[in-house]
């Protein structure tokens, strides 16, 4: 009786433990594009409002559209900035761990347009945040950043991709150095006083979803 109670027992370990393993190493769900498909890490894509909107200045009224890179100032690196009625520049993800190829929410990533810029041909098109602007109250989403070496010195190059109501939304709460002070700030819409729509840190996400380029 002890034999067969025994071999039960060592039975009901060896099944059940990898299924207890494998519930709490679930890995975070896919992004999925507009087309129902997962968001790979060897693709192209467009991150468009999932809303329509529309800004008016002092002249006109425009929709804004997908992202794509300007300055300010004609300096360099570029800005993120929203598109008017475009779809603006393919993009790219990188994962923390490269070896995955499947975008998910809620983990660390590069960001970047897939082509370089002729205006600023000596810095790259990753995105990082930006130094604080205390004149206008901003840190804006910028360029120059580099894909991967996560730790402290790459640590304003980390975003994120997380679930927003029936979309998606952008956010900076890197997790890629634990010892190191940082936010966690959703990631919107700041527009200048020349009507540019930048992407910065925000309290009002902005609401996007992903077309493959």
């Amino acid at each position: 009786m002890k034999t067969k109670l025994l071999a039960f027992l060592l039975f009901f370990a060896l099944t059940t433990k990898p299924l207890l393993l494998g519930a709490a190493g679930a890995a975070p769900e896919p992004v999925i594009d507009t087309s129902g498909k997962k968001l790979r890490a060897d693709a192209n894509y467009h991150i468009i409002p999932a809303v329509p909107f529309t800004i008016c200045g002092f002249v006109s009224c425009f929709t804004g559209g997908g992202l794509s890179l300007d300055s300010i100032d004609e300096s360099c690196p570029l800005d993120v900035i929203i598109e008017k009625a475009n779809e603006g520049l393919p993009l790219r993800f990188s994962p923390v761990n490269t070896k995955k190829g499947v975008i998910r929410v809620s983990t660390d990533l590069n960001i970047f347009f897939s082509d370089s810029d002729e205006r600023c041909p000596h810095h790259s098109t990753v995105w990082m945040l930006d130094q604080f602007d205390a004149s206008i109250g901003q840190t804006y989403v910028t360029t120059g950043g580099v894909v991967g070496n996560p730790g402290e010195h790459t640590i304003l190059n980390w975003f994120k991709i997380q679930k927003y109501e029936d979309a998606y939304k952008l956010v900076y709460c890197p997790r890629v150095c634990p010892s190191c002070h940082h936010l966690c700030k959703d990631i919107g819409m700041f527009v200048d006083a020349n009507r540019r729509m930048h992407l910065a840190l925000s309290d009002d996400p902005f609401k996007i979803k992903f077309k493959e380029a």
